[in-house]
């Protein structure tokens, strides 16, 4: 049973799992090869000897991490790829299920516990990552922000969340959607708007329609050169404090407003202009020029 304050969705849907399962290519089906030119081997990959046609990397430097396994819907598609599977659940309900399943498939590792308090770099043990999650939409950003603080360790991030927050992932600037969480999602990764799923894919229905989102990493802040990221996004969340304001009006507490128009008319910038109008690179030279002045 769903759990109201977990904000729990399970996906039900057979097809809908294996859309999902081909678009993160873990299926037998899948078109597209996997990063790192990988192939197609048989292998064994349940206990009792029985071998599946799943793609297997040819160097074997990755490990899946999934949060939020449930009844592992998506975790047995992981698991055939043979890599090492992470299972994250919270919920002391699943746990004995996804054991039983660990039993059954020698690739996975059970992680009770919140994914928030996790330290992914140590379930990773030097290997290379790659996540899915089916989250919950309450705390999305908060475990985004979490899974980018592991950034320098992940290759990609393969996420169900809400249509509306996966519209503001991928937004473009001059955009409704484009903000904050925009810009942080886009200076670690390269996120891309898959597909939407249906309610009715998932037990119980959400109120809203879900989407999977991949985001793939490096993002912008390979491009770019700034020593301290995360005074950067500081200054990024200020730029953005008040959205319809100009950044002039919202970077007074750092500068007097002849300094950033100074600055923004250095960059070629609108002396009027404001942050959601400013790709992730122009806030970063606007950054650099300020802390510079």
């Amino acid at each position: 049973m769903a759990r109201q304050r977990l904000g729990q969705h399970f996906l039900a849907d057979l097809h809908w799992r294996e859309e999902i399962a081909r678009a993160i290519r873990v299926s037998p089906h899948s078109l597209a090869p996997l990063v790192g030119d990988e192939r197609s081997l048989r292998v064994p990959t349940r206990r009792d000897g029985q071998s599946l046609q799943v793609p297997l990397p040819r160097e074997n430097q990755h490990c899946w991490i999934e949060i939020g396994a449930g009844h592992g819907e998506i975790t047995q598609h992981l698991l055939s790829t043979a890599a090492p599977v992470h299972a994250i659940e919270i919920d002391p309900a699943f746990i004995a299920g996804l054991r039983r399943l660990a039993k059954q498939f020698p690739n996975l590792t059970v992680v009770p516990g919140d994914v928030l308090e996790t330290d992914i770099a140590a379930i990773a043990s030097g290997r290379r990552i790659r996540i899915y999650g089916n989250l919950p939409y309450y705390i999305t950003s908060p475990i985004l922000h979490h899974l980018f603080t592991f950034a320098d360790l992940i290759d990609e991030i393969h996420v169900v969340i809400q249509t509306e927050v996966a519209h503001r992932l991928a937004a473009q600037p001059g955009t409704r959607d484009y903000g904050y969480l925009s810009v942080v999602t886009q200076f670690y990764t390269r996120p891309e708007f898959v597909f939407e799923i249906p309610r009715d894919a998932f037990n119980p229905p959400p109120e809203v329609t879900s989407a999977l989102v991949t985001l793939r990493l490096p993002g912008e802040r390979a491009k770019l050169s700034l020593r301290d990221p995360s005074r950067f996004l500081d200054f990024v969340k200020l730029c953005f404090s008040k959205k319809r304001k100009t950044l002039v009006n919202n970077l007074r507490s750092l500068a007097k407003p002849d300094g950033v128009r100074e600055a923004l008319a250095s960059l070629n910038l609108r002396l009027d202009a404001r942050a959601e109008q400013l790709s992730v690179s122009q806030l970063a030279a606007l950054y650099v020029r300020m802390a510079g002045a």
